[in-house]
């Protein structure tokens, strides 16, 4: 059988959610049945997500720009404009009407897929209080949550430095409060890596891998990530970027490189940083607490590969399924 996801993403930034999307479309047995986009007020993280999807020539799948701003703290987060090294700057924004993002999210689960959200939660928050019990039992696996410091030999950063739930805690709680939730969290998801000896072989697997190529150097010349990679023992001297969005991506397909924990988490705001506790008195949750790094690169670049290798007739056979 065919699993189904929906991705649910701030595409445009930090290369990582083009990266997990590349893999995602190579998976084999996974059916893509939406995508939606979240901090998107203008629509333009849509477009860049319909140019990635051009480049292999999978414009059947549905694309639906959502949530523009914050329910925290109304704040906006626009993605990367005006530099030619990660996207076009013909690209025309892709607005969509309101709540186009929401009945894409509802079709999806109700046509029993597992949403992976690899950027801010608040196109689901919006969902289920727009229309109470959406993500009742939803499955969903996140990018994000802090539950634990990372392992010795990685950055030591703390709940503040997890973007997808900080910038909008409110969102975080409310799907934490109702999904079947797995957690890919920030410091799991430092395990596995995108570096400069993959590079060569990104390039040459096809457009959108060279366009990945481009993004990820772009990312860690900007970044300085290989300074970042020799300052800690457990991450390479040559990296590029930290698979953080792909990993998550690999837990929702059900990968079995990752280690996952069935825990009991309760959420904790502080100062107005979000972690999750570990409380007996807490949800049931999966948290993923490892990944195996090297079979993860492995595994990413074959399917990224595969992606890109898909042929027309295949591309009818998934429109006419629909």
């Amino acid at each position: 059988m065919q699993r189904r996801i929906h991705l649910d993403t701030d595409f445009g930034g930090d290369p990582d959610d083009a990266c997990a999307l590349a893999m995602l479309l190579g998976w084999p047995g996974v059916e893509v049945v939406g995508i939606t986009t979240v901090a998107d007020r203008w629509g333009l993280r849509a477009a860049y997500v319909g140019h990635c999807l051009r480049l292999i020539g999978r414009v059947d799948i549905p694309v639906a720009a959502g949530a523009g701003s914050s329910l925290t703290t109304g704040a906006v987060a626009d993605p990367v404009v005006g530099d030619e090294r990660h996207w076009p700057g013909s690209l025309v924004p892709r607005p969509s009407p309101p709540g186009a993002a929401l009945d894409l999210l509802e079709r999806s689960l109700g046509e029993g897929a597992t949403v992976a959200a690899i950027g801010p939660y608040t196109n689901l928050a919006l969902l289920e209080v727009a229309r109470p019990g959406s993500l009742g039992g939803a499955p969903i696996v996140v990018m994000g949550g802090w539950d634990r410091p990372p392992a010795e030999g990685l950055p030591p950063w703390g709940p503040d430095m997890d973007f997808n739930v900080q910038w909008d805690t409110r969102a975080a709680e409310i799907v934490a409060a109702t999904a079947d939730l797995t957690l890919a969290t920030l410091s799991a998801t430092l395990g596995a890596h995108l570096r400069a000896a993959d590079l060569p072989r990104l390039r040459a697997s096809g457009p959108l891998g060279a366009l990945l190529a481009s993004q990820s150097a772009a990312q860690a010349e900007d970044a300085a990530m290989a300074a970042l990679g020799r300052a800690h023992a457990r991450l390479p001297d040559d990296l590029v970027n930290l698979h953080y969005d792909p990993v998550a991506v690999a837990t929702a397909v059900g990968w079995p490189g990752v280690a996952v924990e069935e825990v009991r988490l309760r959420p904790v705001l502080e100062d107005g940083v979000l972690r999750f506790d570990h409380d007996a008195g807490g949800r049931p949750a999966r948290v993923v607490v490892g990944v195996d790094g090297p079979g993860f690169t492995e595994t990413w670049l074959s399917a990224v590969e595969a992606a890109q290798r898909q042929d027309g007739q295949a591309t009818g056979a998934r429109r006419s399924r629909r």
